[in-house]
């Protein structure tokens, strides 16, 4: 809930050079307040175009990449193939079945049949491993253990489990870096609303006007500390401190360190909930590259421009793999594909 900022008579920040920095955060954070609230207004219509625009081809496009998976897999026991095209033969298989895993497109039954796949070829890989490894064991009696190590080192971390392990330590940063903002956030609001509140507490005021204004400024700081709007808070602390210090006494360091952290958290925090809805409105990265590059202005008819190139695209795949399914289907249109190298 947004707050007008009602302040105290004569209470005016004045742009000392402390503050040049401090005033173009507040400027930054207003931006993404505003642009928050346009993605928020927006995200219900944007959610619905995409759906009724992608999703019908996304899922006519995996079923068709399902049906790949199945012919091929049928394929390996009913033609005849020499060595290698066998092993390109199940290299497609199990690069489509890690692709299919766990597809909210599929039905249960596709996804059973996936999941069976993958485990079948995870277990053929875990396989040749020990083997190929028990081989190089009984072939030399003094092997290069630091070699293997090191070749071992840089086959496994080009394996998807490690490719995905990687990934889930990329979040896990991700997700403390949002920790310790959230945490400076949180310490930052009740810090920020104990020292309003002290220095503008109306049970302190002698003046009957001045405490009147100083009630109706703590009724609205109570106000904003309850809806956690820090931002709101830090500039009326900002002014507070003004008013009380005297207008041509600027911050001292230690307060100016204090409200440069506090509202670079704030930044951070509204840039995460930016990225959070982000990601759960668009569904390509071009389309998430794109609003990205608009550098923070919102334009809607560019986002559903990016939308629709992705339909054309999705369509133009779907088209293409079809085709592809249609040669699977004869044991010459699959050694065509094999012989091409287009499989």
């Amino acid at each position: 809930m947004p707050f007008a900022l009602k302040t105290m008579p004569n209470m005016v920040l004045e742009v000392l050079p402390q503050h040049q920095k401090l005033n173009r955060l507040i400027d930054e954070i207003e931006q993404q307040k505003q642009l928050l609230l346009a993605w928020q207004h927006a995200q219900d219509d944007i959610r619905a175009y995409s759906q009724k625009a992608l999703m019908p081809a996304y899922r006519e496009l995996y079923s068709t990449l399902y049906e790949q998976m199945k012919t091929l897999w049928n394929g390996l026991s009913s033609y005849s193939f020499t060595k290698s095209n066998t092993a390109l033969v199940e290299d497609k298989i199990q690069t489509l079945a890690r692709l299919l895993q766990g597809s909210h497109l599929l039905s249960q039954k596709q996804l059973d049949e996936v999941e069976k796949m993958h485990v079948y070829y995870q277990q053929a890989d875990e396989y040749s491993k020990k083997k190929n490894k028990k081989k190089n064991i009984d072939t030399f009696d003094e092997p290069e253990t630091e070699t293997v190590q090191a070749d071992d080192v840089f086959e496994d971390w080009n394996n998807d489990q490690y490719q995905q392990a990687r990934e889930q330590a990329k979040l896990k940063r991700q997700q403390e870096k949002q920790a310790q903002v959230e945490k400076m956030v949180n310490q930052s609001l009740k810090t920020v609303y104990l020292k309003i509140a002290s220095i503008i507490h109306p049970d302190r005021e002698p003046d009957e006007a001045k405490k009147e204004e100083k009630t109706e400024l703590l009724q609205r700081a109570n106000e904003a500390y309850e809806q956690e709007d820090l931002f709101f808070l830090l500039k009326l602390q900002l002014e507070v401190e003004q008013s009380k210090n005297g207008s041509n006494k600027g911050l001292s360091t230690e307060q100016f360190k204090f409200y440069q952290q506090a509202l670079e958290a704030q930044s951070q925090s509204l840039k995460q909930q930016m990225q959070e809805l982000i990601n759960s409105l668009v569904w390509s990265n071009k389309a998430k590259m794109a609003v990205q590059k608009s550098k923070g202005q919102l334009n809607i008819e560019q986002l559903y421009k990016q939308i629709d190139a992705d339909v054309s695209n999705v369509k133009h795949q779907l088209k293409a793999e079809k085709q592809r399914l249609s040669f699977m289907g004869k044991e010459s249109g699959l050694g065509m594909l094999l012989e091409h190298g287009v499989l």
